[in-house]
């Protein structure tokens, strides 16, 4: 029999492993989970236990003190007491009646999809690979394409209690299952094992990814376009030291934020598309939780050779109708259960 320690301490390992790797998920995305036993100081029973990462925090610097501990009993039982979709924010804060001991982190969002998957490891995860599914038009047909009945789709729904009884119905109408894509959002693996549950993840990412290369565009972002190449190296880092300071300026006129040079091939490659524009307008879909918050970049529609003075004037008139865009977009989308919800103005350039 698997003790408590040994539980915790193979839990943090997989955790660490899985977000030691960007291609696994996203920094501070992502949540681990492990079902196990232990002795209630109270009654002298063994009690069961789920260790679940808690609000905040990265998996790959997990460390006990991050994980949220709760009595499993405790939170299946909420089911008797659930008021229904409408009021599920209710169940979040009534996890904290649930809890097992002293500290540990708070329980996040996510906890009933750990507490209610009838599996004893269990790990929700942001791979870049499962969110292309995951977020595509036809995700649920592109999901059942590349893994059969393996893993199964799950419809988008606000992160909550009823996302968790939603993949826990899923789990039991489709036994042999392994995990799950979840729409609009990244997916979930599970096991009996620790190893196991890892293992589950990373196949999923694997053969995600494997199918998108096999099945993708080997140009996806379009043809080069030749007046919008990269500058040479030296003219490139002149040219954004000279901007930078407006771009700052600019991203912070509504709420202060940090700035970050980004420099590689893949950015380039970007730039230099033929579908830079349509693709920069589409913005982000961000697999989290309560946000889809439509991060967009804000796109300089130069040529990479244009004057200093021409860029600043240009950057200044984008960036007002950036913000008339970006203003609307959220009125538009401002009602309480729509998966794209007011957020403050944020912005790249």
């Amino acid at each position: 029999m698997t003790t408590a320690r040994e539980t915790i301490d193979a839990l943090i390992a997989r955790s660490n492993e899985l977000g030691a790797d960007p291609a696994n998920t996203n920094y501070a995305g992502g949540n681990t989970s492990a079902k196990g036993s232990a002795t209630d100081p109270v009654t002298g029973e063994e009690t069961e236990l789920l260790w679940v990462k808690g609000s905040g925090g990265d998996l790959g610097t997990l460390e006990e003190k991050g994980l949220a501990v709760l009595r499993l009993d405790r939170v299946r039982a909420l089911k008797e007491v659930y008021p229904g979709v409408d009021r599920e924010d209710e169940m979040v804060a009534a996890f904290d009646y649930c809890l097992h001991g002293k500290g540990g982190a708070a329980p996040s969002i996510d906890t009933a999809m750990h507490a209610l998957v009838d599996a004893a490891h269990v790990d929700h995860l942001h791979p870049d690979a499962g969110i292309a599914l995951a977020t595509a038009a036809d995700g649920e047909r592109l999901t059942r394409e590349c893994f059969g009945e393996t893993v199964v789709w799950v419809p988008w729904r606000r992160p909550g209690f009823q996302l968790g009884l939603d993949i826990s119905a899923i789990k039991e109408e489709n036994p042999a299952a392994i995990g799950c894509i979840l729409g609009g959002h990244g997916i979930t693996a599970w096991g009996e094992t620790s190893e196991q549950a890892q293992e589950n993840s990373l196949r999923i990412i694997r053969e995600a990814t494997e199918f998108l290369e096999r099945t993708g565009s080997s140009e996806p972002f379009g043809a080069h376009d030749a007046a919008r190449a990269a500058l040479p190296e030296a003219e490139r880092r002149a040219k954004a030291s000279a901007l930078f300071p407006l771009v700052r300026g600019l991203a912070s006129t509504d709420a202060p934020m940090v700035g970050h040079w980004t420099d590689t091939e893949a950015v380039h490659e970007f730039l230099a598309s033929e579908k830079l524009a349509p693709l920069a307008e589409l913005g982000t879909s961000c697999p989290d939780h309560f946000l889809r918050t439509k991060v967009k970049p804000l796109v300089l529609d130069l040529p990479s050779d244009a004057s200093l003075e021409d860029s600043v004037a240009r950057l200044k008139e984008l960036h007002e109708a950036y913000r008339a865009d970006y203003t609307a977009y959220y009125e538009r989308h401002a009602e309480a259960d729509s998966p794209r919800s007011a957020a403050p103005i944020r912005r790249s350039c």
